[in-house]
């Protein structure tokens, strides 16, 4: 008779290792436009082109062309920065709702003779590799003092509109650059990027302002401080306002009103400045005489809150991308010229209410302002750093789009590059 506790061992298994393929390496994303007849092809590495204030990132690029088809004519590459506030499809009297900031033409196709080749960038060198001798490389370098990208918001019946600041690439087929030159739009083709500038990452002083306020009858004043808990606040983050009132009045606070305001400067024609709340408190808190008030109120200056606003400045969009409140305009210190465009700050109000001479009658107030920047958190690399090896994904970009502006490349017609220059092209 067995054992019943005795138990034989069961033969040991053999497990069985299975490799696992290695897992795929981030993909090196090139963009990429086609003109129409297919003869010129525009690459870039990236569409946002960041400005670190004191240098922006160049433009880079490669013109990849049918040297055959192109034959004896020229290509040419255009960097153009435009100011538009209306409908592409409207010309009242041969002029357009727009005005060219700023524009560089550059002869790409056949490479001019006695120029020195420049050095190529990591995204050139490695479409080159992978074109061989029809890739013809480009490259730009924005001016000190060209403004980001910036679309302002529309209502509901304005989206054939565009009105804002934007930033094209454009390359085309032609004889000359000439003002007189006609340019086949079969031959043409354009790729809206954004010029953009994020967070900077170093300390910044916390934000404080104090106001003291007498009122007639009163021995003694009214006294009012708001700080911030920090300057730079990202897209999406609640602005953290402090408030003290120590009222030694004989007057009653009735209400404090707490918002975050945009202020757009839109330098053209005229220095114009426009005003926006883009978030507010309203707190019916009454501070008696000889009491005091300490709080902590929260703001949240979101596009979310604010899409009926007309005129409201948004960051620049490609496509029909969602985007969000204008990022603050930084400017480098020392730039020899104005810098045209729209220019966009934040500021955060708190006002006091307080009770007049005739009681609910008649009121007065106390204010004071605090500027706040209102950006995208600094990226932590590169988009040049590229993967070593040459497996790269092609993404075309569409054509047409909101701030895609393309109206004068359309397929079948000449265009006078006369109408492309710029209109304030010598300063």
């Amino acid at each position: 008779m067995s054992n019943p506790q005795l138990q034989l061992n069961p033969a040991p298994s053999v497990v069985v290792a299975k490799m696992m393929p290695p897992l795929p390496g981030p993909k090196n994303i090139v963009f990429k436009k086609t003109t129409i007849d297919k003869s010129i092809a525009v690459y870039l590495g990236k569409r946002d082109f960041v400005d670190h204030v004191n240098h922006t990132d160049p433009v880079d690029g490669v013109l990849v062309l049918d040297t055959g088809y192109i034959k004896d004519r020229k290509v040419f590459c255009r960097l153009l920065c435009a100011f538009r506030y209306g409908r592409e499809d409207i010309d009242v009297c041969g002029l357009k709702f727009r005005r060219d900031l700023y524009m560089a033409t550059i002869q790409v196709y056949p490479p001019p003779s006695g120029e020195k080749p420049k050095p190529e960038t990591k995204l050139q060198e490695r479409l080159a590799r992978k074109f061989g001798d029809k890739a013809y490389p480009f490259c730009f370098q924005f001016p000190d003092y060209l403004p980001c990208s910036i679309t302002l918001q529309l209502g509901p019946n304005e989206v054939d509109k565009c009105c804002g600041v934007d930033f094209q690439i454009i390359a085309f087929c032609a004889k000359s650059s000439s003002y007189d030159e006609k340019i086949s739009k079969r031959s043409s083709v354009s790729m809206v990027i954004r010029k953009v500038q994020y967070a900077p990452d170093k300390p910044i002083f916390q934000p404080v302002a104090r106001t003291s306020r007498q009122f007639l009858m009163s021995d003694k004043p009214l006294h009012l401080e708001a700080s911030l808990n920090k300057e730079i606040f990202y897209h999406g983050e609640p602005v953290q306002v402090s408030v003290e009132v120590i009222n030694h009045s004989n007057k009653t606070v009735k209400k404090l009103k707490i918002t975050a305001d945009q202020i757009s400067s839109v330098v053209l024609y005229s220095h114009d400045k426009y005003s926006e709340t883009v978030a507010e408190q309203e707190v019916h808190e009454q501070v008696a005489p000889g009491s005091t008030l300490k709080k902590v109120y929260s703001l949240y200056p979101t596009i979310a809150n604010n899409r009926e606003k007309h005129g409201l400045a948004l960051d620049g969009k490609i496509r029909h991308e969602d985007t969000n409140l204008a990022s603050t305009t930084i400017l480098k210190e020392g730039i020899d010229r104005e810098v045209w465009g729209i220019l966009v700050s934040y500021k955060v109000q708190v006002k006091l209410i307080v009770s007049g001479m005739l009681g609910d009658v008649l009121f007065s107030d106390a204010v004071v302002e605090l500027p706040f920047l209102l950006m995208h958190p600094p990226r932590e690399a590169s988009a040049e750093n590229l993967a070593d090896d040459d497996d790269i994904d092609f993404e075309d970009f569409d054509r047409g789009g909101p701030m895609a502006v393309t109206e004068d490349l359309k397929e079948g017609k000449e265009s006078n590059s006369h109408s492309m220059m710029c209109s304030s092209a010598s300063h």
